[in-house]
């Protein structure tokens, strides 16, 4: 599936400060500001530089937010034209075939409601779910999480163009969430899809999913495996800064955060990163 003409990126250096680190709390490693913990630096798990990191409150609001209620499938849709009204604010994760985004948003949603399959493909339409539970105004979620058909192997080409329709023509979307393979990092296909965005004002961040690859290569998650491989990690962050954000004129870019995940691996209890990606989905729709 191709969505726009191949076209350059030029890469252009940005000044990054960090001025979070993160903490262990109760509910594994989580982004916090300095001034609310006073344990020592360790491992950053997410990058951010133009945004205000959550703390760990937050963090569990947001995990509370997602798991007031059983998520809710919507309806399902292959065609724009066939997308229904709705009332509540939406968010939409895209990525590469096989880059892991069914399995992120079971996790986000604390229910294995979205197909997965090892077969590049499986998602085959725009699948709506409400989450958060009845909004107390007769809809069934307080916000809805798309899911939709990944690009690349395993694609058709007739899902592109339906794609872009909604994502430029749809008033309730508020933030689209591409999904990029930490250990291959960001494709042709990517970049091309991080041009669009900023060619049409679509509002986008980038998730890294699959960091335990990095993190804990054919190992058992743990903290002191982690603190080890984190400056690997560190190092994909940086180079992929200057990727999302690359100084052209072709439109708003990525927001200044690069939020690192993992469905499969956990620590303390919880999985990687999805705390941190359900306070940007909170952050996005004005739920935070």
């Amino acid at each position: 599936m191709s969505l726009i003409p191949a076209s350059r990126l030029q890469k252009f250096s940005i000044n990054v400060r960090r001025v979070y680190t993160t903490t262990t709390t109760a509910h594994g490693f989580t982004a916090s500001d300095p001034s609310e913990s006073s344990e020592t630096s360790k491992p950053q798990l997410a990058y951010y530089w133009d945004t205000v990191a959550p703390t760990p409150l937050q963090l569990q609001q947001a995990e509370k937010f997602f798991l007031a209620a059983p998520p809710k499938l919507l309806y399902s849709a292959t065609k724009f034209r066939s997308v229904n009204n709705s009332t509540i604010p939406e968010v939409a994760f895209l990525g590469r075939s096989n880059v892991g985004k069914s399995s992120l948003l079971n996790a986000l949603m604390g229910q294995k409601i979205c197909h997965t399959s090892s077969k590049p493909g499986r998602t085959r339409s725009m699948n709506f779910f409400a989450v958060g539970g009845e909004d107390g105004v007769g809809s069934p979620g307080r916000l809805a999480v798309l899911d939709m058909p990944g690009y690349g192997k395993g694609s058709r080409e007739e899902w592109g163009p339906e794609i872009m329709k909604y994502l430029i023509g749809r008033k309730q979307l508020r933030r689209a969430f591409l999904l990029v393979d930490a250990l291959h990092g960001l494709k042709r296909s990517d970049e091309e899809i991080l041009s669009l965005f900023r060619q049409n004002a679509i509002s986008h961040q980038i998730i890294l999913s699959k960091v335990d690859r990095i993190l804990f290569p054919k190992s058992t998650p743990s903290l002191a495996r982690m603190e080890r491989n984190s400056p690997a990690l560190n190092r994909i962050c940086e180079e992929m800064k200057d990727k999302i954000q690359p100084g052209r004129s072709d439109g708003p870019e990525a927001l200044g955060e690069i939020i690192t995940c993992s469905s499969e691996a956990k620590l303390e209890g919880k999985k990687l990163g999805v705390n941190g990606v359900r306070w940007a989905v909170l952050a996005a729709t004005s739920w935070a």
